[in-house]
């Protein structure tokens, strides 16, 4: 998982820097938006996988200050980071799948939790640079494949576009960034779509890292938006920038928040997942009040 964070807090401590959004360079909003974007086969360019250290937490960068993800020392399975933790949100609205898939491994947070705790599922991790995966092994404790875990070195748009991968995932988590921070490095119609084409046909969410503050934010939406027929809603911002977009695949869904609410309750006492703020944040996002029902 390519966790990227706008480190506000403790990467500024860390490296002694106030954010400046304007030292970031925007992507032109406008270009090429009212055309199809066709991606090429990309040449790998990868910038150094580097390491810090604050408060007990390890983090993982590319090579910049902007955080790639992170790892509590003394919890090396717990999730550290809010945002990562909301990349399970679709435990609210599936019961574990047969298949979990990240794509982006980063410093591994999500494929080790699903390795660990969710015991049905086979989980696989997709990861284009096989300098992450080493350090994701000896830094992050990122155990090596088995019965139950793959990690696949392979760029995740000729993954979503193997027709071998479609109609076989239940959970999608999807974290693509590189260094620069300028957005997911894979955001295009065609993309999600292929994502799209992945999960299983009776019931599947895909859950996506963003930037809440950016232009590519907008992007984003718009195009998850294309791809999943509008079945999308994105939770409020964590991390002084990060929101985490569901897009659903299968039958629409009509869930009571109560009903929501339970399963959150259960969430937390299994897997010590703040749930019942994603219930909160989903009625927040959708505009309903929790004594109603979750459409989508």
């Amino acid at each position: 998982m390519t966790n990227l964070i706008k480190r506000a807090s403790a990467e500024a401590r860390a490296f002694g820097r106030k954010k400046d959004s304007k030292s970031r360079r925007d992507r032109d909003e406008d270009d090429l938006a009212n055309a199809p974007r066709i991606e090429a086969p990309r040449k790998p360019r990868f910038a150094p996988v580097t390491f810090s250290e604050e408060g007990g937490v390890r983090y993982l960068h590319f090579g910049t200050e902007w955080v790639q993800g992170a790892m509590r020392l003394r919890k090396p399975d717990h999730i550290e980071l809010e945002y990562a933790q909301q990349m399970m949100a679709w435990l609210l609205f599936i019961e574990t799948p047969g298949r979990i898939v990240q794509l982006g491994l980063g410093a591994a947070a999500l494929t080790k939790f699903c390795h660990r705790f969710l015991k049905r599922a086979k989980v696989e991790a997709v990861e284009l640079n096989p300098a992450v995966v080493i350090a994701a092994r000896a830094m992050f404790g990122l155990p090596y494949d088995d019965a139950r875990l793959t990690v696949t070195e392979r760029d995740a748009w000729e993954f979503a576009n193997d027709r071998a991968n479609h109609g076989t995932i239940g959970a999608l988590q999807i974290d693509l960034y590189d260094a620069t921070a300028r957005g997911p490095v894979l955001d295009s119609v065609s993309f999600y779509r292929a994502c799209r084409a992945c999960l299983t046909p009776e019931a599947g969410v895909v859950t996506i890292n963003l930037f809440g503050d950016h232009p590519s934010f907008v992007r984003n939406m718009r195009h998850l938006n294309e791809a999943f027929d509008h079945r999308v809603i994105a939770l409020p911002e964590v991390h002084d920038g990060n929101r985490v977009a569901l897009a659903f695949a299968g039958p629409a869904l009509e869930v009571p928040f109560a009903a929501l609410e339970t399963r959150a309750k259960l969430i937390e006492a299994q897997l010590d997942l703040p749930a019942r703020k994603w219930v909160k944040g989903l009625a927040e996002s959708a505009g309903v009040p929790t004594s109603g029902s979750f459409s989508i």
